[in-house]
């Protein structure tokens, strides 16, 4: 496989040094790609720099994730308006562990040669002093070389409406020479010769080849993937409750898969190549498939599925999909039993959640009273209005509807403590029997 090649028909290619071609014929190269540990976990916007590595890998050459233990101490002004606050070394050390389990799951790390490794830049920095990396490191470029790039002057002077940015702190200004340095170091220590990111670290990236040139008059390449956004342009990866996560704590896998299902059209169609290792004519059938059926949602149902299972599992991935049958009216009270609480508890998490007491819910004489009385008015406003829609078989608890409006309470409770209520078509309430 062609690397280049690859990723450019992927759409993930947006640029790489000269020269860059020509050392990927040459044989196996060792290239690496940087993730600073500023969470436990890696989100989406991150996935897209994974799956570089993951096709540097299967193009026969070897990756190494470098998780910036040293470098999260600092903080990357690079797409930043602010400085960020900085995390202690317990945090950072917890962020790394967490990061470096999610890595595993993409990379092969026994694969003979090519084999993935992960490195953590604090075990070469922390022994540095700051002399010495003013003396061996600071000394071969210059402020103005700098100042040029463009995550410092955005930074430093005014935006395009007028508006200044808050500065740049010199912690800041040095994370292009630290991170250069890694791949100095990298370069001599790994043999690494290319390094790889997004399209806004090109900066930071081709600072590293110019100090092998400079300090070691050696050779090294830069390569960067686009960033990837929304239709708007909006930084994809973000939901209206901040980042899509990998880690199930931080995003359920139903939330997850949510996400992908509803993409639109166009974004599902661009994505499917990034986030998929789908070969082109397996998507190029997809495409054409979902072009003849759009409202069949092809394209977002293979992308979902795919990394749904890449990231969690196949279990949650079958889990996920139940879920969502429930909210379009298809699933039984057999797959509402079969859902997890936090997935049960993800899945009706934008209805209105309703407490009752388990003696006064054990109380109630008929089901018209649970649907008024008993959950306070906030699914009925009076028994009569429940009698009502019952009457028009509009009322179903956990899936079944109910049939008459004396109907005694004896329902069975999902996960010994919760009804999932259905007034109408599109009303759901949660119901929690404490």
């Amino acid at each position: 496989m062609n690397l280049i090649e690859e990723l450019r028909w992927r759409g993930m290619l947006h640029d790489f040094m000269p020269g860059t071609e020509e050392q990927l014929a040459s044989g196996m190269t060792t290239g690496y790609i940087g993730f600073d540990p500023t969470a436990s976990s890696l989100h989406i916007g991150n996935l897209a720099t994974i799956m570089l590595l993951v096709h540097l890998q299967r193009a026969g050459h070897k990756p190494i994730a470098l998780v910036g233990g040293a470098t999260g101490m600092i903080g990357d002004p690079s797409g930043k308006s602010a400085e960020r606050n900085l995390l202690d070394e317990a945090t950072l050390q917890a962020n790394q562990a967490g990061i470096r389990k999610q890595l595993e799951k993409f990379l092969d790390f026994n694969s003979g040669e090519n084999s993935a490794e992960i490195v953590n830049n604090y075990d070469w920095f922390k022994e540095f002093s700051f002399l010495g990396f003013l003396r061996e490191v600071g000394k071969h470029l210059t402020v103005n070389y700098m100042m040029a790039k463009d995550s410092v002057k955005k930074r430093i002077s005014a935006d395009e409406e007028g508006n200044r940015a808050e500065g740049l702190s010199y912690t800041e200004f040095t994370y292009q020479l630290i991170q250069g340095y890694d791949f100095y170091h990298l370069y001599k220590n790994k043999n690494v010769r290319l390094q790889m990111g997004a399209s806004d670290q090109w900066g930071n990236i081709t600072t590293g080849t110019e100090l092998i040139r400079r300090i070691d008059d050696g050779k090294a390449f830069a390569l960067v993937g686009k960033l990837v956004t929304k239709a708007d342009g909006t930084k994809f990866g973000k939901s209206e409750g901040g980042n899509v996560w990998l880690d199930p704590s931080f995003t359920s896998p139903y939330k997850f898969y949510q996400f992908w299902l509803n993409l639109s059209d166009e974004e599902a169609e661009k994505l499917i190549k990034v986030y998929t290792l789908l070969p082109q004519d397996d998507i190029e059938r997809l495409t054409e498939e979902h072009k003849q059926a759009p409202h069949l949602r092809i394209l977002q149902k293979a992308l979902a599925k795919d990394v749904t299972i890449r990231v969690h599992s196949e279990e949650d991935y079958k889990s996920a999909v139940d879920a969502s049958e429930i909210l379009f009216g298809k699933g039984d009270l057999e797959t509402l039993k079969g859902l997890k609480e936090d997935v049960l508890l993800s899945v009706f998490e934008g209805v209105p959640h309703i407490e009752v007491n388990r003696s006064t819910y054990e109380g109630a004489a008929t089901v018209s009273d649970l649907l008024s009385e008993v959950t306070g008015g906030q699914i009925f406003d009076s028994k009569g209005e429940a009698k009502r829609m019952i009457k028009n078989g509009g009322v179903s608890i956990n899936r079944q509807k109910i049939q008459g409006t004396e109907e005694p309470v004896n329902y069975e409770l999902l996960q010994e403590k919760y009804l999932v209520v259905q007034k109408g078509k599109k009303n759901y309430y949660l119901v929690s029997i404490k």
